[in-house]
């Protein structure tokens, strides 16, 4: 009954009320900015370079690495291949424009996070919850997206990603379904521990090491993908954007 419940609601999001308010609104802001996402391109790269002033806080590298962290994942390689699966080769032209649309969505998130946060004994925080409360003046707003962002992350997206983690592991010989999973998850929840109790300033020295050898593996591998079969690239461009205008690559 809770499956079907979940379902129901998630259905509803996915297919009619979320991905138009997010086109829509990625959309808005890139009018409003002046399509932000090219136009300050050069600036981004020359921001990302930026140090802390007093030499204590947390450098804009250091910050784009933890944002990384939580952006790369699942939906990035298993909502990639679902969206081929069932939309072809024409869904990767859209998730192109979506992706460039919602970066300006992105850079009014930031943008907001800035504005809008505070400073506290052990440095500056916000977020979300601190614009919806400073902007929109609803403070119970504000409340319920804190309790539902810390339920969807610790039993939402964490576990997804501890689970797929695990199951990648299926395929070899040493997987025992009774074993393997709680030895991946002692040494993920290990990990996870060591990071967090360490306070922030450990996050983001773990991110800040981690996230570039996974970013700089995930693009080596996806290149070297590409070149082994590089004679089909120029028949996959074409079919990406011959099939793009049918409504299952669309959708």
């Amino acid at each position: 009954m809770l499956n079907s419940f979940i379902s129901t609601i998630n259905d509803a999001l996915y297919s009619y009320i979320l991905i138009i308010i997010l086109v829509f609104g990625g959309l808005y802001f890139s009018f409003r900015t002046k399509f932000v996402q090219f136009r300050l391109l050069k600036e981004q790269f020359r921001a990302v370079r930026e140090k802390p002033s007093n030499g204590k806080g947390v450098s804009s590298f250091q910050a784009l690495m933890v944002s990384t962290a939580s952006r790369v994942g699942t939906g990035n390689i298993i909502g990639v291949s679902t969206a081929l699966c069932l939309g072809g080769f024409g869904s990767v032209f859209w998730m192109w424009i979506i992706a460039v649309i919602g970066s300006a969505s992105a850079f009014v998130e930031s943008t907001l996070a800035q504005i809008y946060k505070r400073k506290g004994p052990d440095g500056c925080y916000g977020g979300p919850a601190y614009y919806i409360e400073g902007a929109l003046k609803n403070k119970p707003l504000a409340i319920l997206f804190s309790i539902l962002l810390i339920i969807t992350y610790g039993f939402g997206f964490n576990m997804l990603a501890s689970y797929n983690l695990q199951s990648t592991f299926v395929s070899y010989s040493f997987y025992d379904i009774k074993v393997t999973p709680w030895i991946i998850g002692f040494i993920v929840a290990f990990v996870v521990a060591y990071c967090l109790f360490g306070g922030g300033k450990r996050v983001v020295k773990v991110t800040s090491m981690l996230v570039p050898i996974m970013g700089v593996t995930y693009i080596l591998i996806s290149v070297i993908i590409v070149i082994m079969n590089i004679k089909q690239l120029p028949n996959i461009i074409e079919i990406i954007f011959s099939e793009a205008f049918n409504f299952e690559a669309i959708f």
